[in-house]
């Protein structure tokens, strides 16, 4: 059997990573969405329907773009960018929200709950829940409120109420603790549609499922364009959904090498960064099993990335789990690497990417010189509207 038919088992363990730890009155609710969730897995009608959303509302597949002038700046390995940036909302998130949205009117739900660290995939919540005629309740921290203004303001016209986050480090970790606890009191009506691939089972296996759309499109494209498969398969990762998306699609093939690239932050010192699987640990945050970054009191740690949507100290377990079995590098890309990527690709190619997506962009221009004659292909995971004027207000419009 191949790894994404027996990854992760019933329980949801990607090897020692994964599984639910959960207060009691949330155990029948997510057993309820496991369950629906392989009920309509396979089911030709469930599939039809999202495969019409995919093609005639988001506008997948959505291409390969050749990066030449960026490739011959960088010299060495030629690189290419999956340009999940042009899909509808302008990011990968949209490929699992309309489906857990698909799911929670197959549940009989009226709501949509979420937590949203830069605003994308509360936008692509907010979108499937106006798609749909849910109601959605989108709870985000003050600091990314700041840093990411459009993107609350496209949620509040998509309908969506958004909660600010006041407490502890007012970011993305504290907007899962809040959007936790007002779900406990929703459960009956309102689904948790969990932003990335992490949270307890079954959400990492169903936001990977859902994202897999991503490396089948590469894959099959790829090959279409160049005659075989890429050398390096990059992503960013935070929690980890872009990346887990194209990494399934190459994971059965041993030649090519994947790296997920963290945000190194400022420096090294906790609270500077939020590379989780650089210098964390492993250890439990939201009700499942992966490697943590910890204070000296065990807690979850503070963390710092200009990119918001990285901003977690933690990481999906199926990442934790591939990087103890060497199926999968991880690297980082501190801020001034990712300033610099989403500066170079914005006047080098026409095409200006997220913050978040930056870091994969800075992995494959420090990398390609050393990888002479290799094909480099990253996930453009998103697009930098949401950040342009953040970016431009705090550093200009070059980085030093």
């Amino acid at each position: 059997m191949g790894y994404l038919k027996s990854t992760p088992d019933r329980n949801g363990f990607f090897g020692e990573y994964g599984g639910a730890d959960l207060p009691p009155p949330l155990v029948p609710h997510f057993k309820e969405i496991t369950e629906a969730y392989d009920r309509i897995a396979h089911s030709a009608e469930f599939i039809r329907d999202l495969r019409y959303i995919r093609k005639h509302f988001q506008g997948r597949p959505t291409p390969i773009s050749y990066l030449k002038n960026l490739s011959d700046d960088c010299g060495g390995a030629q690189i290419y960018a999956k340009r999940e940036d042009l899909n509808h909302t302008g990011a990968h998130k949209l490929n699992h929200c309309m489906a857990e949205a698909l799911l929670a009117k197959f549940m009989g739900k009226k709501k949509l709950m979420a937590e949203t660290g830069a605003g994308q995939h509360g936008v692509a919540l907010a979108t499937a829940a106006a798609y749909f005629g849910l109601e959605c309740e989108i709870h985000m921290g003050e600091i990314d409120i700041a840093k990411e203004a459009p993107n609350v303001t496209r949620m509040k016209l998509l309908g969506a109420e958004v909660v600010p986050v006041g407490f502890g480090g007012r970011s993305l970790k504290e907007a899962v603790d809040s959007c936790f606890q007002s779900y406990i009191g929703q459960a009956d009506t309102a689904l948790f549609a969990i932003g990335s691939v992490v949270g307890p089972h079954p959400f990492p296996r169903m936001v990977r499922d859902f994202q897999h759309v991503v490396g089948i499109e590469a894959r099959e494209q790829f090959i279409e364009m160049t005659g075989g498969l890429p050398d390096i398969v990059a992503a960013c990762v935070g929690g980890g959904s872009n990346a887990m998306g194209l990494f399934a699609g190459f994971i059965e093939d041993p030649d090519v090498t994947l790296y997920g690239v963290e945000p190194l932050g400022t420096s090294s010192k906790l609270g500077d960064h939020a590379a989780t699987i650089t210098y964390g640990e492993d250890g439990m945050i939201h009700g499942f099993r992966t490697m943590v970054l910890r204070d000296e009191n065990g807690e979850p740690a503070p963390v710092h990335t200009v990119a918001s949507g990285l901003d977690y100290p933690g990481v999906g377990p199926e990442h934790a789990h591939l990087y103890r079995t060497g199926r999968a590098n991880y690297t980082a890309a501190n801020d001034k690497e990712a300033l610099n990527a989403f500066y170079q690709l914005s006047r080098r190619e026409g095409i200006i990417p997220a913050l978040e997506s930056a870091h994969a962009v800075a992995f494959a221009m420090r990398e390609a010189k050393n990888h002479p004659g290799k094909t480099i292909l990253l996930n453009l995971s998103g697009r930098g509207d949401k950040d342009i004027d953040y970016v431009t207000e705090t550093y200009g419009f070059s980085v030093e």
